[in-house]
């Protein structure tokens, strides 16, 4: 929940302007749904892409403040699904996720799915669990096709905004054998490869280049250093090698 209609509109063009020299890397810019309209025209034709931080699974009727995938298929591409701070803040469930991603490939979207454990999760040693039971849950009923429209992240709650980062050893066992793990099981070892899978918490300019030359993470779901146009550019600097 970060800068208003205008700030993100400016934010939106220090974007444009750090991350032309790196279209190599697909770049996703997810602002408040607000914004979406107005940092839209922004990136025509500049080879990022646009994404909505939330979404609610039904496609439309008595669900105060909420937006719909069919609202959001008009105005982007992408939607995070099941992050973190949702799960910890507004009671979403493994559950309402799995609608989330349903309702998401059904009106065109590619969600990009959250899963993570907490600090206190990981310090009982549950990091297999939690993370192997969210990610079968979220595709729970989808088919190898739909899984891969999909984008998943690992988010350790314990890592985000904390600046304690998992690290990038750390961060590809539990992704290889974890996330990857339960999409070999699910559907077969090609879409548990294909799937791309990526790390979120706590990365940034100087730790990004070390999570990016990890065999299972392809990418990262950056959280604050997506505010500040040059830490983010560096972000995406590291993952152009």
């Amino acid at each position: 929940m970060n800068k208003t209609i205008d700030e993100g509109i400016d934010l939106a063009r220090e974007m444009v302007a750090a991350l032309t020299a790196y279209p190599a890397v697909e770049r996703v810019l997810c602002p408040p749904v607000l914004a979406l309209s107005a940092v839209r025209p922004l990136l025509a034709g500049t080879g990022l892409g646009l994404g909505a931080q939330n979404m609610h699974w039904e496609k439309s009727g008595a669900y105060t403040g909420e937006v719909s995938a069919a609202m959001l298929a008009g105005l982007c591409q992408y939607v995070i699904v099941g992050h973190s701070e949702r799960r910890q803040y507004f009671c979403e469930t493994d559950e309402t996720v799995n609608k989330k991603v349903k309702a998401a490939l059904a009106a065109g979207l590619t969600p990009i799915i959250c899963v993570g454990e907490n600090l206190a999760e990981n310090e009982r040693g549950a990091t297999a669990e939690i993370v192997t039971g969210q990610t079968r849950a979220a595709y729970a009923g989808l088919s190898a096709e739909d899984a891969n429209k999909t984008v998943i992240a690992y988010e350790p709650v314990w890592a985000i905004g904390t600046g304690k980062a998992a690290t990038a050893a750390g961060a590809n066992a539990v992704i290889g054998l974890n996330i990857r793990g339960a999409l070999a099981d699910l559907y077969s070892n090609e879409v548990a490869d294909a799937v791309r899978v990526q790390y979120g918490g706590s990365v940034n300019g100087a730790n990004a280049a070390e999570y990016f030359s990890q065999p299972d993470i392809d990418g990262a779901l950056v959280g604050g250093a997506s505010l500040k146009p040059a830490d983010f550019a560096a972000i995406v600097k590291a993952a152009a090698g």
